[in-house]
């Protein structure tokens, strides 16, 4: 018999940890990470201060390195319940299971020195998780691009049939937005820089002064500490915290993810209705709790919920950003707390989606077959008019017969709810008995979709595939809903 007084269910869960997000993205940005990397970053630098005359011993260091997990969260919220202050709760409980290194942990350093770099290491670990995924679904989709490349379908502008396309070239231009992201996305994580060790305001003045105005070993601390955390460079200029516009370059490059996702799912959902193209249905999915026979595309449409969550999530550090006073203020600390863990959350449940879908799509030719032809007639006019000019007519004449029939096979259509009979209706016509044996040739889907085939074989080959080649020994794995 379940507990009715059970305290988990009592207490507010977001759905991107229990619903939606990867373990490895939940632990990226989970409690345990964020202080053992405190941890670790207290004894990068207790390390480099040894290494560079600070009189620290190895008894010392390897305290700090035999406790970096040993964390009583129960004795650190206690702790930081009496001073209001989170960073010196952890270096005091820190303390108690090191109490040889207790005095040189935090040694000149700031807040900003463990809370600012861990949130770019973090973020950096956050990118290396979406980038494969991100990549993974790219490789899916340029297989069924080059799967379904000569399948002529009816392209569209302002929404309303325009020209054919294939299945495979839409699928590309899909792609193509997805590039752009994976190329962002490499940029914003590879452009990041450690905070390294600055001091209260950025001046380094405390280290300055544990190094009896040494110069040579202030330099020395920062690029070993760097170098320890695993970056090729730190900020030279800081306030107390890094500049936040970082913030506003990695959200906007997820949020920029969230766009195009937003359009792909929006179009596959469209193309649902049409019955063109279906997203993965199981076997014992319920698409409706009131219509049995329903196969609503639910994937998509989470696809489209969380992407419209990541895009907002973008006005969050901008507007912190931009009233960053002087050297820094502590209201970008609650927000960034919820923002940036969102935003790497949000853009890993939508990968993980979105490559569920991609590996599941689902075309229906015949469907789309039929929907050509009831509008290809009406886009081969043109080239019946140059067919009938060809076999000595006028194009002025033809145009104005085959006007008079296309206007009464559009009222058919609109007005009876029959099919397009305006080859039925040309096929009677004495006027075009001359290219009535061309007809077939003439109103051949393959014969529109121009060079669409040999672009989606060229843009994988010379621009998809390159892109992604980095990622190729973690492409493999099936995608794992949650719910």
């Amino acid at each position: 018999m379940a507990k009715e007084n059970n305290d988990d269910y009592r207490k507010y869960k977001t759905p991107l940890v229990s619903r939606y997000a990867s373990k490895e993205m939940v632990y990226n940005f989970s409690d345990f990470k964020k202080f053992s990397t405190w941890r670790r970053l207290w004894f990068y630098l207790a390390q480099a201060e040894k290494t560079l005359g600070l009189s620290i011993t190895d008894e010392q260091i390897c305290e700090m390195k035999d406790n970096l997990e040993n964390i009583d969260f129960d004795a650190a919220a206690i702790e930081e319940r009496k001073t209001r202050h989170d960073v010196m709760a952890h270096v005091h409980v820190f303390g108690s299971c090191c109490p040889l290194a207790a005095g040189v942990i935090h040694l000149g350093a700031t807040s900003a020195y463990v809370g600012d770099n861990t949130d770019i290491i973090v973020m950096r670990d956050a990118f290396d998780i979406l980038l494969p995924k991100l990549a993974r679904c790219i490789q899916r989709l340029s297989s069924f691009a080059e799967d379904n490349k000569d399948i002529p379908c009816l392209s569209y502008t302002h929404l309303q049939p325009a020209q054919l396309s294939t299945v495979g070239k839409r699928a590309c231009i899909w792609i193509q937005d997805l590039l752009m992201d994976l190329r962002n996305i490499e940029r914003a994580r590879n452009d990041l820089r450690f905070r390294g060790v600055k001091g209260t305001t950025g001046t380094q003045a405390s280290f300055l002064a544990l190094f009896d105005g040494d110069e040579e070993k202030v330099y020395k601390l920062d690029d070993l500490v760097t170098e320890s955390a695993g970056f090729k460079s730190h900020f030279l200029i800081c306030g107390q915290t890094y500049t936040r516009k970082v913030d506003v370059d990695c959200l906007n490059t997820l949020a920029s993810l969230g766009s195009s996702v937003h359009k792909i799912c929006s179009d596959i959902r469209i193309l649902a209705n049409f019955k063109e193209i279906e997203e993965p249905f199981e076997k014992d999915q319920i698409g409706s709790s009131a219509m049995p026979y329903k196969r609503n595309p639910m994937r998509s449409e989470r696809c489209c919920a969380l992407a419209r969550h990541l895009i907002c999530l973008i006005q969050d550090p901008l507007m912190t950003q931009s009233v960053q006073w002087m050297e820094r203020t502590l209201d970008d600390s609650a927000n960034r707390r919820i923002s940036i863990a969102e935003a790497f959350l949000s853009a890993d449940s939508l990968l993980g989606t979105l490559q569920n879908v991609f590996e599941g799509l689902v075309v229906y030719p015949k469907v789309i077959e039929r929907r050509i032809k009831q509008e290809l007639p009406f886009m081969a006019t043109e080239n019946i008019i140059m067919a009938i000019v060809k076999a000595g007519g006028n194009r002025q004449e033809c145009h104005e017969e085959i006007r008079v029939l296309s206007h009464e096979a559009g009222m058919v259509v609109k007005q009876q709810g029959l099919d397009n009979d305006l080859v039925e209706r040309i096929k009677k016509s004495d006027y075009f008995k001359p290219i009535h044996n061309q007809l077939e040739k003439l109103l051949d889907p393959t014969t529109f979709i121009g060079l669409a085939p040999k672009q989606v074989s060229q843009f994988i080959s010379s621009e998809v595939k390159p892109a992604i080649s980095s990622y190729s020994n973690q492409m493999e794995g099936k995608s794992e809903l949650l719910l």
